[in-house]
């Protein structure tokens, strides 16, 4: 055991907070492990942070969704919306206030601050690199993210603990549960990455079920930056023949989703059976108008995306959208590390995906 545990769960994760406590006083005797924060802002819109128990040599874990716009906050009387960087600086907080007195601080972050700024191309930042330098320099022992952008943010920090735990074994067991009628083969079935980004989760999940793979190709604008990224001319198909295929879509994130719905029809122009949309984090920023009128268009069946970031209510009420629940999951997490064991099953689910696929077949 790595000390008594202790869970902070700051307001952008408030209600998954909760609920990983309750699983993990189920788990440990009834005990429960939440202790309470706070982070105010004065009038002028800066912040401090009080921690309302001593974490004193306890092992302190984190929770904190960097992409929550639910919160506010007042400042010069006016209301704000919270960016992910008002989150970060509130996670910063939390860690300053435990002052050097816990055991061992976890920052649970699924989904990695700026992780998408990952690489210097032209006179960039490198946003995401000097985020996990500054953790580490503050005394974090380790990061949990989920799905990172680019796995290789590791290397930032060789001597920290950064674990890129993938969720497909949850997709993978909301997808079987809520289809019977799915033919697990190459003949039937088909993972499809939208970009060439995406192909490492792909043939993850498509060497588990053993079919076949396809990807799409970004032809981009090189010549203009719109919304911080170059625009997609078109989208060009690698890959054989979809036609009568269940094809399986899958990437990190869905942000404003014009890209997945482009690929979605296209798929369907080119006869696919069924499109099942597969995102960790599903942000959304343009709204749910597009998706609304491409599933009443047919171009697909389903939306999957995980409860890790902050969901709508009006995602929720979505009849094309389905959650995939990760509560137990980090808190298996939290409680096989406090317990000093190791997580490389939890990481990298291969074994525990391709005994549900058999049980599925065989079903």
């Amino acid at each position: 055991m790595h000390g008594n545990l202790c869970l902070i769960a700051l307001e952008s994760m408030a209600h998954m907070g909760g609920r990983i406590d309750c699983i993990l006083s189920d788990w440990r005797g009834g005990d429960h492990f939440l202790t309470a924060v706070d982070c105010p802002r004065f009038s002028s819109g800066e912040g401090k942070c009080i921690i309302h128990d001593s974490v004193r040599d306890r092992d302190v874990y984190i929770l904190v969704d960097v992409c929550n716009p639910s919160l506010t906050y007042e400042m010069f009387g006016h209301t704000n919306h919270m960016s992910p960087d008002d989150h970060y600086q509130d996670l910063k907080r939390v860690i300053s206030a435990c002052n050097g007195k816990a055991g061992r601080i976890t920052v649970i972050m699924p989904f990695l601050y700026e992780g998408r700024q990952h690489r210097r191309i032209l006179r960039e930042s490198l946003d995401c690199a000097v985020m996990l330098q500054e953790l580490e320099h503050m005394g974090v022992h380790s990061i949990l993210t989920f799905d990172a952008h680019d796995s290789r943010m590791h290397n930032v920090v060789p001597l920290m603990g950064l674990e890129n735990v993938s969720p497909a074994l949850q997709f993978t067991q909301a997808l079987l549960t809520e289809y019977e009628d799915l033919r697990l083969d190459d003949g039937h079935m088909m993972f499809i990455a939208p970009d060439e980004g995406a192909t490492e989760r792909v043939v993850f999940l498509a060497s588990l079920f053993g079919v076949n793979i396809g990807m799409f190709y970004k032809r981009r604008d090189y010549t203009r930056i719109v919304n911080g990224s170059n625009p997609v001319i078109a989208h060009d198909f690698c890959g054989v023949s979809v036609e009568g295929m269940d094809v399986v879509v899958v990437d990190d994130m869905i942000a404003s989703g014009g890209s997945m719905l482009d690929t979605a029809r296209q798929l369907k122009e080119m006869g696919a059976k069924r499109v099942f949309l597969f995102s960790t984090f599903g942000l959304f920023t343009n709204g749910l108008e597009k998706f609304d009128k491409a599933y009443a268009a047919g171009w697909f069946d389903r939306v999957f995306t995980t409860n890790l970031i902050y969901q709508s209510p009006e995602l929720k009420e979505r009849g094309y959208y389905l959650t995939v629940n990760m509560d137990r999951y980090i808190a298996a997490l939290i409680d096989t590390l406090n317990r000093g064991d190791t997580i490389q099953d939890l990481v990298k689910p291969a074994q525990r995906i391709k005994q549900m696929i058999e049980l599925y077949r065989n079903r």
